[in-house]
Protein backbone atom coordinates (compact mmCIF):
# COMPACT_ATOMS: atom_id res chain seq x y z
CA UNK A 1 0.00 0.00 0.00
CA UNK A 2 1.58 3.21 -1.03
CA UNK A 3 1.60 6.08 2.03
CA UNK A 4 0.88 9.42 0.54
CA UNK A 5 1.28 12.81 2.15
CA UNK A 6 0.17 16.41 1.24
CA UNK A 7 1.88 19.59 2.39
CA UNK A 8 1.86 23.14 0.56
CA UNK A 9 -1.83 24.35 1.62
CA UNK A 10 -2.48 27.23 3.02
CA UNK A 11 -4.74 30.91 3.10
CA UNK A 12 -3.96 33.22 0.00
CA UNK A 13 -5.54 35.77 -1.70
CA UNK A 14 -7.52 35.59 -5.38
CA UNK A 15 -5.18 35.44 -8.11
CA UNK A 16 -1.97 34.22 -6.23
CA UNK A 17 -0.29 30.83 -6.63
CA UNK A 18 0.15 27.69 -4.43
CA UNK A 19 1.93 24.10 -5.18
CA UNK A 20 1.10 21.61 -3.54
CA UNK A 21 2.93 18.45 -2.84
CA UNK A 22 2.51 14.84 -2.26
CA UNK A 23 5.04 12.60 -1.43
CA UNK A 24 4.80 8.98 -2.38
CA UNK A 25 6.27 5.84 -0.41
CA UNK A 26 7.36 3.11 -2.57
CA UNK A 27 10.07 2.34 -5.17
CA UNK A 28 7.76 2.07 -8.39
CA UNK A 29 6.22 5.58 -8.16
CA UNK A 30 7.47 6.06 -11.75
CA UNK A 31 5.17 3.85 -12.68
CA UNK A 32 2.42 4.94 -11.28
CA UNK A 33 -0.55 7.39 -12.14
CA UNK A 34 -1.14 10.58 -9.92
CA UNK A 35 -4.00 12.42 -9.40
CA UNK A 36 -5.38 15.47 -7.86
CA UNK A 37 -8.52 15.69 -6.23
CA UNK A 38 -10.26 18.40 -3.86
CA UNK A 39 -13.49 18.88 -1.96
CA UNK A 40 -15.38 22.03 -0.71
CA UNK A 41 -17.54 21.85 2.10
CA UNK A 42 -20.56 20.05 1.47
CA UNK A 43 -20.12 19.21 -1.81
CA UNK A 44 -18.36 15.73 -3.28
CA UNK A 45 -14.98 15.19 -4.38
CA UNK A 46 -14.06 16.39 -7.72
CA UNK A 47 -11.30 15.36 -9.71
CA UNK A 48 -8.85 18.06 -10.85
CA UNK A 49 -5.74 16.38 -12.70
CA UNK A 50 -4.14 13.34 -13.19
CA UNK A 51 -0.42 12.55 -14.86
CA UNK A 52 -0.74 8.88 -16.21
CA UNK A 53 1.80 6.47 -16.26
CA UNK A 54 4.64 5.89 -19.06
CA UNK A 55 5.10 9.23 -20.62
CA UNK A 56 3.71 11.36 -18.39
CA UNK A 57 0.59 13.15 -20.29
CA UNK A 58 -1.76 15.18 -17.87
CA UNK A 59 -5.84 15.89 -18.43
CA UNK A 60 -7.33 18.43 -16.45
CA UNK A 61 -10.91 19.61 -15.35
CA UNK A 62 -12.30 22.49 -16.90
CA UNK A 63 -11.78 24.81 -14.05
CA UNK A 64 -8.44 23.62 -13.39
CA UNK A 65 -6.96 23.80 -17.26
CA UNK A 66 -4.82 26.54 -17.87
CA UNK A 67 -3.80 27.31 -14.30
CA UNK A 68 -3.21 24.46 -12.93
CA UNK A 69 -0.19 22.34 -13.65
CA UNK A 70 0.39 18.27 -12.42
CA UNK A 71 4.28 17.40 -12.54
CA UNK A 72 6.13 14.92 -10.68
CA UNK A 73 9.63 14.46 -9.78
CA UNK A 74 10.66 10.45 -9.62
CA UNK A 75 14.03 10.90 -8.33
CA UNK A 76 12.03 12.16 -5.00
CA UNK A 77 8.58 10.12 -5.49
CA UNK A 78 6.91 13.77 -5.14
CA UNK A 79 3.63 14.69 -7.61
CA UNK A 80 2.99 18.46 -7.65
CA UNK A 81 0.27 20.61 -8.54
CA UNK A 82 1.14 23.89 -9.66
CA UNK A 83 -1.74 26.40 -9.10
CA UNK A 84 -2.26 30.09 -10.11
CA UNK A 85 -4.15 32.31 -10.47
CA UNK A 86 -6.63 30.90 -7.90
CA UNK A 87 -10.09 31.72 -7.49
CA UNK A 88 -12.52 31.98 -4.37
CA UNK A 89 -13.95 29.00 -5.55
CA UNK A 90 -10.65 26.94 -5.79
CA UNK A 91 -11.18 26.97 -1.88
CA UNK A 92 -11.10 23.11 -0.79
CA UNK A 93 -9.44 19.94 0.54
CA UNK A 94 -6.92 19.14 -2.03
CA UNK A 95 -6.27 15.44 -2.27
CA UNK A 96 -3.67 13.27 -4.00
CA UNK A 97 -4.08 9.78 -4.89
CA UNK A 98 -2.51 6.87 -6.62
CA UNK A 99 -3.68 4.59 -9.27
CA UNK A 100 -1.82 1.56 -9.36
CA UNK A 101 -4.68 -0.79 -11.37
CA UNK A 102 -6.39 -1.01 -14.23
CA UNK A 103 -5.32 0.91 -17.13
CA UNK A 104 -3.06 3.74 -15.44
CA UNK A 105 -1.76 4.59 -18.66
CA UNK A 106 -5.37 6.12 -19.58
CA UNK A 107 -7.06 9.18 -18.80
CA UNK A 108 -9.84 8.48 -15.16
CA UNK A 109 -12.03 11.25 -13.28
CA UNK A 110 -13.09 8.80 -10.83
CA UNK A 111 -12.25 8.72 -7.55
CA UNK A 112 -13.06 4.89 -7.29
CA UNK A 113 -9.86 4.20 -10.03
CA UNK A 114 -7.63 5.30 -7.23
CA UNK A 115 -6.88 2.84 -4.63
CA UNK A 116 -4.67 5.48 -2.43
CA UNK A 117 -5.36 8.49 -0.88
CA UNK A 118 -3.51 10.97 1.30
CA UNK A 119 -5.24 12.88 4.10
CA UNK A 120 -5.57 16.03 2.21
CA UNK A 121 -4.36 19.57 2.57
CA UNK A 122 -6.63 22.46 2.77
CA UNK A 123 -6.33 25.49 0.55
CA UNK A 124 -8.17 28.91 1.33
CA UNK A 125 -8.71 31.61 -1.43
CA UNK A 126 -9.85 34.61 -0.07
CA UNK A 127 -11.78 37.67 -2.11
Amino acid sequence: QVQLVESGGGLVQAGASLRLSCAASGSTFSSYAMGWFRQAPGKEREFVAVEVSGGGSSYYSESAKGRFTISRDNARNTVYLQMDSLKPEDTAVYYCAVRQRGLIWTRTERTQDFNSWGQGTQVTVSS
